[in-house]
């Protein structure tokens, strides 16, 4: 099992565990994360979530490059292991809430993007490598923009690996509302978690219902265009590969944090990214 679920006193803390891989997601793990929520919405012992990674190293780097996931050739046709492994993808609206320590990069953004709210630890990072490996960012960029000023979501987006957000900013912009010190950021979440789940839970997930209808409609449409903009923008797969070879080797030695979707290797440029 690579997601271990914990429940106690109507908070459930689920953990991605994969620490080897910084906690990226295959797809034995999109398949349990889909699971669990899915599980989560006839468990009334469950009345609200917090979401973590293990290792304390990342929250999650995305998904795991050594993945195959073969495509259509229609540009409006994709298939994407990762659409699924969020709990509003599932149909939960019992609140989650997120727990970061370390680097949440790439496809993790398509967890963040369906929380409630994220607790961060001071040492978190957040930052987007698609468009340095020549992807387009589409579902990363769509909810990263729900949740932070345009221009901060642009930014993130564009910049891909020369840069990462740091916790300070993250929570100056609104995309974290609340820091802890390293380590604690599990605990400080399911402490509010336990608040939510002490209330009635028919009125916590009528209002997180609402909260999430107010942006439905864009984020539907936007997800709507997502496909072929992916498949208009990005390399084609060998040269995606090229530069994550290249980067790879231009990495080596000075002082590396992972920052690909869960190679394991450095994701930054040569010499350490801007953190702010």
């Amino acid at each position: 099992m690579t997601v271990r679920t914990e429940i106690e006193d109507g908070v459930a803390l689920v953990t991605l565990d994969r620490p080897e891989r910084h906690n990226a997601v295959d797809l034995a793990t999109a398949a349990e994360l889909a699971d669990t929520w899915r599980a989560f919405r006839f468990d009334d012992t469950v009345r609200a979530a917090v979401l973590t990674g293990a290792g304390g190293r990342a929250f999650c780097t995305g998904i795991d490059r050594s993945v195959d996931v073969p495509q259509p050739s229609s540009p409006y046709s994709l298939d994407d292991p990762l659409l699924r492994i969020g709990p509003k993808a599932n149909d939960l609206w019992k609140p989650v809430i997120a727990a970061v320590e370390g680097m949440a990069c790439g496809g993790a953004f398509y967890l963040l993007g369906e929380a409630e709210f994220l607790v961060a630890a001071e040492n978190a990072t957040f930052f987007d490598p698609h468009t340095t490996y020549g992807m387009v960012s589409a579902y990363e960029s769509l909810y990263m923009a729900q949740r932070m000023p345009c221009g901060e979501a642009a930014r993130l987006a564009l910049m891909g690996t020369a840069e990462r957000l740091g916790a300070l900013r993250a929570y100056q912009i609104g995309l974290v509302s609340e820091l802890t010190a390293p380590g604690a950021a599990a605990q400080v979440a399911r402490h509010r978690a336990a608040v939510l789940a002490a209330q009635p839970t028919e009125a916590v997930q009528g209002t997180v219902r609402a909260l999430w209808a107010a942006k439905e409609t864009a984020r539907a449409q936007a997800l709507a265009h997502a496909p072929q903009l992916i498949a208009l923008g990005s390399l084609p797969p060998d040269r995606q590969a090229a530069l994550f070879a290249a980067r790879k080797r231009h990495g080596d030695g000075h002082g590396n944090q992972d920052g690909g979707r869960g190679d394991g290797q450095d994701g930054g440029r040569s010499g350490r990214p801007l953190v702010r």
